[in-house]
């Protein structure tokens, strides 16, 4: 179906979206001045892990551009699937599939990846740079960094509360996917923004649009949260009914009107820019910050609508890179920090273009995290969690299929050789 294939590719691209991201962190000229210190509060180098001196203003709007909207498209897609999934396997099944696929991820990848990759981070101001003086400094802190891995537990969170609803008010999701299959892109689009604006103005009357919560290693942002919730939900509503009944199909308005939902994420960048860079330069207009946050929110929700509308209207074809990106996506996902924090790190010492630097990252993070990937699917309980029981039944019966084909094609050839004269 060419909506789950062009869906399917605008999963890589989130994927390979984030993984850009996260290249670039280390290249904004909105750095810090020098490294921060590993074990002094309040612990910047987490929203800054490597500090280096070649910078490009460029990859600022590059990473406020994508930090807007990336992770609600992951948890839109997330959601794309859950619903049909829960119903197909039952509550008690789907959770046991997520607790393994979400909460395994999370606890061996909290353990293990992320002291390796932030070990990076340790040596970059460290006067002694052996493993056992960063494990104290590390077992010290007050919490448990787990870096990008916060989106496992959050999602799974959102399962869990997704299998709540359906042992409660099991009709719940399919009777708000009735009629909004039937709504126009505008009028989802206006109900996506209006209940994240709610969301978001309630959140930003006590905390901050950049605080985070760390407790252990469970991480989180408030002001966030709610919105990636919402977005969630709505990825419920969207696959609940079908993606081939749903405006989210690649013949339907959305997709034709791609153009309309590019220029409009355009605008609400532009005003989102304008209203945090008064902020940052200490206007005091009242309603400034509500009007940024507003801002971002319509922002989020366009961005969304039209990274959907390009991809059915341009991508719903069969792209094998692009493919196996979407097939290795979790893995990528889990292992590509590891990659991304140590070559910035090696990088540290050589003098070269700042997006020269986050090019080199961004390769580098994209091979090796794929070649992980796929020497752990060579083990079976590795395939099991980075590609899903689904997906590997799929794969082989894909496999079947071709080689069935491919017997009766050459059992039809020697049937037409034989009555040959």
């Amino acid at each position: 179906m060419k909506t789950s294939l062009a869906l399917n590719n605008l999963r890589a691209y989130a994927i390979l979206i984030v993984l850009a991201f996260h290249s670039s962190i280390a290249y904004v000229s909105n750095q810090p001045a020098a490294p921060l210190p590993f074990d002094v509060a309040p612990y910047g180098w987490i929203a800054n892990p490597i500090v280096d001196s070649d910078r490009w203003l460029g990859l600022d709007l590059f990473c406020a551009f994508q930090f807007l909207y990336m992770m609600q498209l992951m948890f839109f897609l997330s959601g794309l699937f859950a619903w049909p999934s829960l119903k197909r396997k039952g509550g008690a099944a789907f959770l046991f599939d997520r607790f393994l696929r979400l909460g395994v991820p999370f606890a061996l990848g909290a353990c293990f990846l992320m002291p390796l990759a932030y070990y990076a981070v340790y040596r970059e101001t460290a006067v002694d740079p052996s493993w056992s003086a960063y494990w104290v400094h590390l077992t010290a802190l007050p919490f448990w960094p787990a870096g990008p891995l916060w989106f496992l537990w959050i999602l799974l969170l959102f399962n869990v509360a997704a299998v709540v609803v359906f042992w409660l008010v099991p009709r719940a999701v399919d009777l708000l996917a009735r009629p909004s299959t039937g709504a126009s892109p505008n009028r989802l689009l206006v109900a996506l923004m209006a209940v994240s604006a709610v969301a978001a103005l309630v959140l930003a009357a006590v905390v901050s649009p950049w605080k985070w919560i760390d407790y252990g290693p469970f991480s989180f942002q408030p002001f966030l949260l709610p919105q990636f919730a919402v977005y969630f939900g709505f990825g419920l509503v969207v696959g609940a009914y079908g993606l081939d009944r749903c405006p989210f199909t690649s013949e339907g308005v959305l997709a034709k009107c791609w153009g309309r939902w590019l220029s409009g994420t355009l605008a609400a960048f532009a005003l989102w820019l304008t209203l945090s860079a008064l902020i940052f330069a200490g206007w005091k207009i009242p309603g400034l910050q509500v009007g940024a946050d507003l801002a971002q929110v319509a922002f989020a929700a366009t961005t969304c609508f039209a990274a959907s509308a390009i991809f059915l209207r341009f991508a719903a074809k069969d792209w094998p890179i692009l493919d196996s990106i979407s097939e290795n996506a979790y893995g990528i996902y889990l292992f590509h920090y590891v990659f991304v924090l140590w070559t910035q790190f090696v990088l540290l010492g050589i003098r070269m273009p700042a997006i020269a630097k986050c090019v080199i990252v961004f390769g580098v993070a994209v091979a090796l995290s794929w070649a992980a990937t796929a020497v752990l699917c060579t083990v079976p309980f590795g395939a099991r969690i980075i590609r899903g029981q689904r997906r590997i039944s799929l794969a082989r019966a894909r496999s079947g299929a071709e080689s069935r084909a491919l017997a009766a094609e050459a059992v039809r050839s020697v049937d037409r050789g034989s009555a040959a004269p």
